[in-house]
C-alpha cells in the first residue's frame, strides 16, 4: 500500500501493546501514533491524532470495548476499527458486530495475519478468524425468527448476496474475489453498491444489518 497507515492501539495490556508497536515499527507501511490503556479521553484523543485504523481491546474496565465502539461509532461512522478479543466468547463477539467494529480477531494470531488483517479493513474489509466468523453465524441462527424482510425490500442482487454470504462468513475481499472468480476491483465495486442499498458505511455495519434485519439466510 502506498499511504502509511495511522494506528491506535488501546489495550490494558501493556506486553501485548507493546509487542504490537515494536512489530508494526518494522513494517514501512503501517505505524502506531500512540497506544493507551484505558478507554478515557478517546474521543478526543481520535480527533486529535486521526488514525487509519483503531486497535480495541473487546473486555478493557471500567468501560468495555463494546461500549466504546459505541462512542466512536457516533462521532467517527467511517472510521475503521479493529476488535481484539483474547477469548472466544459468542455473546461479546456478536455484541461487537452490532455496535458497528469493522474486524474481530483474536489476540494470538500470528502478527503477519494481523498486518494483513489491518490492510483488509482500511480497504473496507470486515477481517475475522474462521472461528470467530462461525460464532457469528450461530449466533444469526439463533436470532432468527418466523418473519424475515424479503431481499426485494433492499433490491439485493444474486451476486451481491453472494459477496454478502461470504462476507458474513468472515473471508476478505481477496478470498471472496478468488472464490467467486472475480475480480478485486469488482468486488469493492459490489460492496460500494452494497452500502448505498444497506444506507450504511462500512462493512461492520453491513454485517449488523445483515444479521438484523435477516437481509440473508
Amino acid at each position: 500500500m502506498n499511504k502509511q497507515i495511522r494506528v491506535v492501539c488501546f489495550d490494558d495490556n501493556k506486553n501485548f501493546r507493546d509487542s504490537v508497536t515494536l512489530l508494526l515499527s518494522t513494517t514501512p507501511h503501517i505505524r502506531v501514533q500512540e497506544s493507551y490503556d484505558s478507554y478515557d479521553g478517546i474521543t478526543e484523543t481520535i480527533k486529535i491524532l486521526e488514525p487509519d485504523v483503531v486497535l480495541m481491546d473487546i473486555d478493557m474496565p471500567p468501560v468495555s470495548g463494546i461500549e466504546a465502539v459505541k462512542i466512536l461509532r457516533a462521532e467517527f461512522p467511517e472510521l475503521p476499527v479493529l476488535m481484539l478479543t483474547g477469548f472466544e466468547d459468542d455473546e461479546k463477539v456478536f455484541s461487537s458486530i452490532l455496535a458497528g467494529a469493522n474486524g474481530y480477531i483474536l489476540k494470538n494470531i500470528k502478527m503477519d495475519s494481523l498486518i494483513q488483517n489491518i490492510e483488509e479493513v482500511c480497504s473496507g474489509g470486515a477481517p475475522m478468524t474462521p472461528v470467530i466468523a462461525r460464532k457469528v453465524l450461530i449466533q444469526f441462527a439463533k436470532t432468527q425468527t418466523a418473519t424475515s424482510p424479503s431481499n426485494e425490500e433492499y433490491n439485493i442482487s444474486s451476486r451481491e448476496r453472494e459477496v454478502l454470504q461470504l462476507l458474513v462468513k468472515g473471508k476478505s475481499y481477496k478470498m471472496i474475489a478468488a472464490e467467486l472468480d472475480i475480480r478485486y476491483e469488482t468486488v469493492h465495486s459490489h460492496m460500494r453498491r452494497i452500502y448505498q442499498k444497506l444506507h450504511v458505511n462500512s462493512a461492520g455495519e453491513a454485517i449488523s444489518k445483515i444479521i438484523t434485519k435477516k437481509i440473508i439466510s
